[in-house]
């Protein structure tokens, strides 16, 4: 069994290497911060968003981070409402970005 780091540590590495590189963050949603998923939006400010989940790639066993959905950012803040309506542990990140940047292959 592999050890896994605290959300809540993972969170605030995550936002201190964004702000490294000048791109805005915030915490919308505190979730468990022990063992809470994250949910990261990408605000493109231009009108759209994506939002980003960790999944597993299963031909390697690795973790990886998916779109779990992109498009008007309403859109997206309803899909994030919903996923937050039946896991109240969920942490939600929202990176505003107009070149696209989110730093999480740099994180993990």
């Amino acid at each position: 069994m592999i050890a896994r780091l605290a959300t809540g540590i993972w969170v605030s590495a995550y936002l201190r290497r964004l702000q490294i590189d000048g791109i805005p963050a915030y915490v919308i949603s505190r979730g468990d911060d022990t063992a809470g998923a994250v949910l990261v939006k990408l605000a493109l400010m231009d009108g759209t968003a994506r939002a980003y989940q960790r999944g597993f790639d299963l031909t390697s066993g690795a973790r990886v981070w998916q779109v779990l959905t992109e498009g008007p950012e309403a859109s997206v803040d309803d899909a994030i409402a919903r996923q937050r309506s039946f896991d109240p542990d969920l942490w939600v990140i929202e990176v505003e970005d107009a070149r696209g940047r989110v730093m999480l292959d740099d994180m993990d």
